[in-house]
């Protein structure tokens, strides 16, 4: 069958529908051949690194504590004083009508000749013929210099030059960043001239290469330069750094995960200054000008005196602090640079599991981790101190040693004998068994430590026993908050035969990432005693580390029911060893009375966010203490007009500045006032907002600053 193989509209493959017959075809004119488009740059698909060139060379001058660093353009002091934008523009326009009068009447003779002499006594007489070139030259120059005087002296008089600054070109260029220069190849931090001044070319050349190429990322050059720091301080050669630069570029040294960056981020980070941006300081009089308007960060120099930000539920602790600074962490422990672990509820926006080389979620049964309740300590007595902590720590009186000090002693002397029975600690029912007095497992330690020749232990075993029966024995207390722990939903954890997993807080020594989901739901008190077991072990390890320059830090989304004595205590040696915490509470009403004073005093970055409780307030207000401020008591007395002419002049000025015309009285004291009251801090803090102190480890200091956490 003859057809075109046109198809029926209906489906019908079978039959084609002839096409009639038309005119016939006039052939098509040829199309244009198209413009051949430019040359690429590169290669299609190639990575491009000019961004990442102009973001390694942005200027990062230095600032003040919390400054956000990239990119900041440092402002004065003081304010200088602004003059209101309608007084300017009426001034002004007011100074050129006066210099136009005054063009005016030296140029129609009303105030006399006398402008022209010095023109009469420069130019010669034959000069001075009618309708000659030169004179008219001559002459109109002269005029053109005199109104260029007159104008500058009105432009001074009504401030041309700062409307042309405020408003002019200046103010736009200002507005619109321009693009960063290229610097000198031997300050080009993408040329890497710490390594050639080192005599490392080749490696400097071979980064430089693929930074250019678009192979090397934020994390790249922090990790490498962590590296090169290694070298400088003889931890490791410079042949092994130089050979993996070599053979692996922007990859070299990497982290022990492989992992080159975060799957997600959601904050902007500055590895090379170590900053996470959090907000923008709010244009406000109550902020320092030089902060007014700049990003707020934070750092490991902030963190390393350890942060606690007190607010309400949905003020936004989680999303717009905690979250921020644990994307920061883990990208610095991608680069080698910190270890952190993260507490949380389970469930809590902390990030993704693949942001984390290590996750334990504690009573989930598809944990992989466990968490060891020991701490991996060896030494009895220093895991009795750890548990006693964690298991009463808030139950002590709140002076100096209080009931821990006993039930470390409790804990010593049945953790002692297990482990030199056992050569391991108890798991949780054990221990139970053990704190109730069970005859059973000490009929069976005692046996142990008797073949074993232990005679010190087994005195230990012999006075426990002997404390048993006693009217107040704390073993009664730790049997019950063990037994929090003894519960089928934490059956797999807690493991000390080997067959788990455990995470121990001694790998702080090594940059990792560490999550920590707290089953807070259905076990509150169990979720508590946990926090403080977390952070019990965190102060004890990170104060023995050798490598100090890693920056430790324990993140503690809710620290309800964690703050001891002994906590505090440690909070406040956190800042020598190279760690710090980072505690979010809800109300300070978490906290015992007696521990808020030294618990703020010990923290060094205070943050109070917006929805805070009065008395909550009141706590921060002491902290933050009062400073000298200058009051002025300004009385107007409105100036009434007797005469027309002093009516007209009134409604002149009041044209001008738009005001009335008043006599003012300033009568100026210097007052001490507080630097953020109570009151403000409960009602004068906007949604998404809050107040934060900063302290360095240098001991610098910002005072209490206004921050927009949304900007």
């Amino acid at each position: 069958m003859d057809g075109d193989g046109t198809r029926d509209a209906r489906g019908t493959h079978a039959n084609p529908v002839p096409r009639p017959a038309g005119p016939p075809e006039v052939p098509a004119k040829p199309p244009e051949a198209p413009a051949v488009p430019p040359r690429p740059a590169r290669a299609p698909g190639a990575p491009d690194g000019s961004a990442f060139l102009t973001w390694l060379r942005t200027p990062r001058p230095q600032a003040l504590p919390g400054v956000w660093r990239f990119g900041h353009r440092p402002r004065p002091e003081e304010e200088p004083e602004r003059v209101p934008g309608r007084q300017l523009l009426s001034g002004a326009v007011i100074a050129f009508l006066v210099g136009w009068l005054i063009w005016s009447l030296l140029w129609n003779g009303y105030l006399g000749g006398w402008w022209l002499l010095p023109l009469y006594a420069m130019i010669p007489d034959s000069w001075a013929e009618p309708h000659s070139f030169t004179s008219v030259v001559v002459v109109y120059a002269y005029y053109v210099l005199i109104a260029g005087i007159i104008m500058v002296g009105v432009g001074r008089l009504g401030r041309w030059g700062e409307i042309w600054r405020r408003y002019g070109p200046p103010a736009w260029r200002r507005a619109v960043p321009g693009a960063v220069p290229a610097p000198a190849p031997e300050e080009d931090p993408a040329a890497w001239p710490a390594l050639r001044a080192a005599g490392a070319h080749d490696a400097a050349e071979r980064l430089a290469a693929d930074a250019r190429s678009g192979l090397m990322r934020d994390v790249d050059h922090a990790r490498i330069a962590r590296a090169w720091q290694g070298v400088q301080r003889g931890r490791h050669s410079l042949a092994t750094f130089t050979g993996a630069v070599l053979s692996q570029g922007a990859g070299a040294c990497p982290h022990p995960s492989g992992a080159r960056d975060l799957p997600v981020r959601q904050a902007r980070h500055d590895l090379v200054t170590g900053q996470v941006r959090i907000g923008t300081a709010a244009d406000d009089a109550r902020n320092p000008y030089a902060y007014r308007g700049a990003g707020l960060a934070l750092g490991p120099e902030l963190l390393g005196t350890s942060l606690l930000a007190v607010g309400p539920a949905g003020s936004g602790k989680t999303g717009s602090l905690v979250r921020p600074l644990a994307e920061s962490l883990c990208l610095h422990a991608l680069a080698g640079r910190a270890a952190v672990v993260v507490v949380g509820a389970a469930g809590a926006d902390l990030g993704p599991a693949d942001a984390y080389d290590v996750v334990v979620r504690i009573g989930h049964p598809d944990s992989v981790y466990d968490l060891d309740l020991y701490g991996g300590t060896t030494d009895p007595d220093e895991a009795a101190v750890v548990l006693a902590e964690a298991l009463v720590g808030d139950l002590t009186e709140q002076h100096q040693g209080g009931d821990t000090r006993r039930s470390t002693t409790v804990l010593a002397q049945l953790l002692g004998p297990f482990r030199a029975v056992h050569g391991r600690f108890p798991g949780v029912p054990e221990l139970r068994q053990l704190l109730e007095g069970a005859p059973g497992p000490l009929a069976e330690l005692r046996e142990g430590l008797r073949a074993a020749g232990q005679d010190s232990l087994l005195r230990e075993l012999d006075a426990r026993e002997r404390q048993l029966d006693r009217p107040g024995d704390l073993g009664g207390v730790l049997a019950d908050r063990v037994a929090l722990l003894d519960r089928p939903a934490f059956a797999p954890f807690f493991d000390t035969s080997g067959q788990s997993r455990p995470f121990s807080l001694k790998a702080l020594d090594h940059p990792v990432r560490v999550r920590i989901d707290l089953p807070q739901r259905g076990h509150a008190d169990a979720s508590r005693m946990l926090a403080r077991l977390v952070l019990a072990q965190f102060t004890a390890s990170v104060s023995v580390r050798e490598d100090r320059s890693l920056f430790a830090c324990l993140v503690l989304d809710d620290a309800s029911g964690v703050v001891t004595p002994e906590a505090v205590r440690g909070v406040q040696r956190l800042r020598s060893a190279g760690a710090g915490v980072v505690l979010t509470l809800r109300t300070l009403d978490d906290v015992p009375r007696p521990l808020r004073g030294p618990l703020l005093g010990a923290i060094g970055c205070r943050m109070a966010l917006s929805g805070l409780t009065p008395w909550d307030g009141q706590d921060f207000a002491e902290v933050w203490g009062k400073e000298w401020t200058e009051a002025r008591d300004v009385t107007d007395r409105q100036i009434i007009a007797e005469t027309p002419a002093g009516k007209a002049v009134h409604m002149l000025r009041r044209v001008i500045t738009g005001k009335a015309p008043t006599a003012r009285a300033v009568t100026v004291r210097q007052v001490e006032r507080e630097r953020w009251s109570a009151s403000e801090l409960a009602h004068a803090v906007p949604a998404g907002h809050a107040v934060l102190s900063l302290t360095s480890v240098k001991g610098e200091h910002a005072p209490p600053l206004l921050v927009d956490l949304r900007g």
